[in-house]
């Protein structure tokens, strides 16, 4: 059932997690665990999980002795083939303690486009959940070069919440939750709940933010988050280190109602 109000994802039978690449990678690994806490503590209540993850290329990086995020394709690629599986082990370690098996889901949106594999998809992700298994997706950066050029893994994961019909979606963030203005600004303020359809021109979210291990920020998750919304998917954006709160449907972060759809 859809989740019209944010403390309804304590209930939510469905629910798709996104976090990105500087929440959990390098040094920022420590939250592994602490994001695997929460979503177990999800998982052992009867809800069924996906997680979209970024970070394979944040996570090989290290491996192959580089001391910055390559810039040509073809290193990319590499640091993604070699972390994507540093990625999962580092995932799988963290739920092995709850008796969760996870799955590894690659995927490019044009994958989502083409109705064959969306269907097979669909499916795979479908017997996955119904087997107790925790999917965990990631753009296939290895073959999807346009993927890592201009990558968005919140758009995949409203993607993702859209194919397999999530209850709600969690955007995980660096901050807590969305503002009318840059944080940095003083006059900038929380915003607590956006409305279906609301007109949001008066709202400066920033442009993309490209760092030293991902590409993300505010712009990308109100895209995201507005695309969800929009096809009935309530969604919260807050901080990373609040998942466990914002899965327990707490007041925190900014959530966007559903959009009232079908008949």
């Amino acid at each position: 059932m859809t989740v019209r109000t944010r403390d309804g994802l304590a209930t939510a039978e469905r629910i798709v997690v996104k976090v990105g690449s500087s929440s959990i990678s390098g040094e920022a690994a420590w939250r592994i665990p602490m994001l695997v806490d929460a979503l177990a503590a999800a998982h052992a209540r009867g809800a069924e999980i996906v997680l979209v993850s970024s970070g394979a290329i944040a996570s090989g990086i290290p491996f192959l002795s580089l001391d910055a995020r390559p810039t040509d394709l073809a290193t990319q690629q590499a640091a993604a083939a070699v972390g994507q599986n540093i990625l999962v082990y580092r995932y799988q370690e963290a739920l092995r303690p709850f008796g969760i098996v996870a799955g590894q889901v690659l995927l490019t949106t044009g994958d989502l486009d083409n109705p064959t594999s969306r269907s097979n998809a669909r499916r795979a992700v479908e017997r996955m959940l119904g087997l107790r298994v925790l999917p965990i997706v990631n753009e296939n950066d290895t073959v999807a070069t346009q993927e890592i050029r201009f990558g968005d893994n919140d758009r995949l994961a409203a993607l993702v919440a859209q194919l397999v019909q999530a209850d709600a979606l969690v955007l995980l963030s660096d901050i807590e939750s969305l503002y009318t203005k840059p944080p940095t600004d003083p006059s900038a303020e929380p915003i607590d709940v956006i409305a279906a359809g609301a007109d949001l021109s008066g709202l400066q979210f920033g442009a993309t933010v490209v760092n030293s291990v991902g590409t993300g920020g505010a712009a990308t998750k109100v895209s995201a988050a507005r695309l969800a919304a929009a096809s009935g998917i309530g969604v919260l954006v807050t901080s990373a280190d609040l998942v466990a709160q914002a899965l327990q449907g707490d007041e925190i972060g900014t959530w966007f109602e559903p959009a009232v759809t079908g008949s």
